[in-house]
């Protein structure tokens, strides 16, 4: 059963050392994701497990220990996720290696880890039965579900301005500040991908985890820094 999950965006900016000068821009949005890892341990659960867009998601989850690395941006910076276990045949997808950054960072020893890369494409209905079953894995369930907004925000943004993308953007944050799992069932896949919003498949497994759950929703941070919406929420 879900007891516990936290929202978090996966941009590499968030590891100051691929931000290098500009890290401190993202101070916030740190403390914030660290403020929801920490709400994440505090509901002691049995298992956690770390949910991520992936281009490629493979078979089966990212045990733990599965090695991600953020070499490819210049830096020699390695995470592995959690503490423990094989580094794994396949490297973490970056969603996921940005979650073993956040995880390493707070010292995460409340749970064993295990890591799920969701396809962007994958259709709304499978995420939700895939949340669904990843509830079941465990009596007290906890999910680290990555994913950032619309990148379309402004003229600058990665994806061009698009007027569509602040009022998805504000549709999620409130249906993560109220725990509204209807809400993020009901996102149109097809206009986040026109979006480039990475997190929709990712917080569409949430919402089938949290199906009944009862958990109430805590907004944490939600901005638009460099254009691209990032949502970090609490659930419990």
């Amino acid at each position: 059963m879900l007891v516990a999950a936290a929202v978090c965006p996966c941009p590499p900016l968030l590891v100051p050392e691929v931000a290098a000068g500009a890290a401190p821009e993202l101070d916030g949005l740190r403390a914030a994701c660290a403020d929801a890892v920490a709400a994440l341990a505090a509901a002691r659960p049995d298992r956690l497990i770390v949910v991520g867009p992936a281009d490629q998601p493979g078979r089966g989850p990212h045990p733990q220990g599965a090695a991600g690395s953020f070499r490819g941006f210049g830096v020699d910076v390695d995470v592995r996720l959690g503490q423990g276990g094989p580094a794994g045949e396949r490297e973490l997808p970056l969603s996921l290696a940005v979650a073993a950054w956040l995880l390493e960072r707070t010292g995460w020893t409340a749970a064993p880890v295990e890591g799920l890369g969701v396809g962007e494409p994958l259709e709304a209905e499978r995420c939700l039965e895939a949340g669904r079953e990843l509830a079941e894995r465990a009596e007290r369930v906890a999910l680290l579900v990555m994913g950032d907004g619309s990148a379309c925000r402004t003229l600058k943004a990665p994806g061009y301005l698009d007027e569509r993308a602040e009022p998805f953007d504000t549709a999620v944050a409130r249906a993560l500040e109220t725990a509204d799992t209807a809400a993020l069932a009901a996102l149109d896949a097809e206009l986040a991908h026109e979006l480039k919003a990475a997190g929709r498949a990712s917080w569409q497994v949430l919402a089938g985890a949290a199906e009944g759950a009862g958990l109430r929703g805590k907004l944490l941070y939600g901005d638009a820094p460099y254009g691209v919406g990032y949502h970090v929420a609490s659930w419990a």
